[in-house]
């Protein structure tokens, strides 16, 4: 299992970026995104939250996947061991949590796993909102989250399943992290 570092994801977009002769500002306008943000992300400055490289990948035309992987696999079955998962890419961002792709190589996957972190509140939330549908299983902690006009309070082994593009945003409560398994899906297979 190859192991992926925040150098790496933006060194990948770039390419990726690139083989589709693409400017930043091309990229910017597909996105919603400045230049000068998209280029942080390329340049590893700053660490993009998984519906942030979702935006970007669906810019670029690819799967969000082909951010994180060069080669396709010859399986049609994927393990991510825990101590693998570890050691895989997984970073603190800005916006209150850290993840982890559980199936990063799979071909023409129809959705995307992630092993989510999620803090306590600091400040003012970072609300997300995109296309697709969400899933979110607690594993541990309680969970503040707000969908739209709602607002649910999630205790381990509550599942969620939302439609992704009412804003959301969630943080961790009682001062402790919560640890999930989060997986989004666009309803579109993987082109490649």
């Amino acid at each position: 299992m190859a192991t992926f570092n925040e150098e790496q994801i933006g060194a990948r977009i770039k390419s990726l970026r690139i083989d589709r002769d693409l400017t930043l500002a091309a990229v910017a306008e597909r996105t919603n995104l400045s230049r000068s943000y998209l280029s942080k992300v390329e340049n590893s400055k700053s660490a993009p939250p998984v519906s942030t490289l979702a935006t970007i990948a669906e810019a670029l035309g690819v799967h969000v996947a082909d951010i994180f992987a060069d080669d396709e696999p010859a399986t049609m079955v994927t393990v991510v061991r825990s101590e693998e998962r570890q050691a895989s890419f997984r970073h603190g961002v800005e916006v209150g949590y850290s993840y982890a792709p559980l199936a990063p190589v799979f071909p023409k996957r129809l959705m995307d796993p992630y092993y989510i972190s999620i803090r306590p509140r600091e400040g003012e939330p970072y609300v997300f909102q995109h296309k697709g549908h969400e899933l979110m299983l607690i594993l541990s902690g309680e969970l503040e989250l707000h969908v739209g006009e709602r607002q649910l309070e999630l205790h381990p082994g509550d599942c969620v399943y939302f439609d992704a593009s009412l804003p959301h945003y969630g943080f961790a409560l009682g001062g402790k992290q919560v640890e999930a398994m989060l997986v989004i899906s666009t309803g579109q297979g993987r082109s490649s």
